[in-house]
């Protein structure tokens, strides 16, 4: 059973925050932990996190094996999602947080799920962007967007040719044709990865099917889904509500998988409606 890390030195607080790269900004007694998904970094909040520092403090940081992270931080021990996790309880630990406000995008949302459900003090709402529980389909009740043949190709991509997956798969995520820059980015952080980082998070990320934990998630969970998301379609969405115990289910118009990128606007209204409309008590 995962237990929330106890109280810890000074020396070792430290540690866990260098070792994550971690960021705090902001003013408040509230707190906004931003986490990010797969092949990117905390960089990727800029257009959303600080519209809330005024009132909030806000909490990012590079998962283990992305950004600035350490390079001893990434090990064995992330060869599941569990690994993540454990990581995520313990950077709460060192920022002494409880009742604050979790935010996910992609695969983090089930980093979030996971450790609500092992330490519900720690979090009082989250919101997830773009989430997904399963990407291969369950037939004849769940689609998750993907058969497993097809993830099973993009994993032998990643797993042989290193240089040339991220120029495949940041299009076909970010969408938005039109303003080709967003996918250049995207690309530009998938190969910061390092390649063994790389196909596991990606395994772990493709192949997880965390459908049979949504239930126990206590904590009221906000899912904004995109009009258009080539990895997590409406359907995803439409099954996260009605499993959630407490979920509630946005539709944005944005599109692609990445809307913190491509509409930061509509993400930061529908965060603040968010906080605005279902207020907590939250402490930091």
């Amino acid at each position: 059973m995962r237990t929330f890390p106890g109280a810890m030195s000074d020396e070792r607080r430290q540690a866990v925050l260098h070792r994550h790269a971690t960021t705090v900004r902001g003013e408040g007694s509230r707190t906004l932990v931003f986490a990010h998904g797969f092949g990117c970094e905390q960089s990727v909040w800029r257009h959303v996190a600080p519209a809330f520092e005024s009132g909030y403090r806000v909490v990012m940081f590079d998962l283990a094996g992305a950004g600035r992270s350490q390079l001893s931080a990434y090990g064995a021990r992330h060869a599941s999602l569990d690994g993540y996790v454990d990581d995520l309880l313990e950077l709460c630990a060192a920022l002494n947080l409880s009742g604050c406000t979790f935010v996910g995008h992609s695969v983090a949302a089930m980093m979030g799920l996971l450790a609500g459900i092992a330490a519900p003090q720690v979090f009082a709402r989250q919101i997830w962007i773009a989430p997904s529980p399963c990407f291969a389909d369950h037939p004849p009740d769940y689609r998750g967007g993907f058969s497993r043949e097809q993830l099973e190709g993009l994993l032998a991509l990643i797993e042989r040719n290193h240089l040339a997956w991220p120029g495949f798969l940041a299009p076909t995520v970010m969408q938005n044709g039109d303003r080709p820059e967003l996918a250049d980015e995207l690309r530009g952080n998938f190969c910061q990865l390092r390649p063994e980082v790389a196909r596991e998070f990606a395994r772990i990320v493709f192949l997880g099917d965390h459908r049979a934990f949504l239930h126990l998630l206590e904590q009221t969970t906000l899912v904004l889904q995109c009009s258009a998301d080539p990895l997590a379609p409406a359907s995803v969405g439409d099954f996260l509500e009605s499993t959630l115990r407490r979920g509630r289910q946005v539709r944005l118009a944005a599109t692609g998988h990445c809307p913190h990128l491509s509409h930061p606007e509509e993400v930061v209204r529908a965060i603040a409606a968010e906080l605005d409309r279902c207020p907590v008590a939250e402490c930091a």
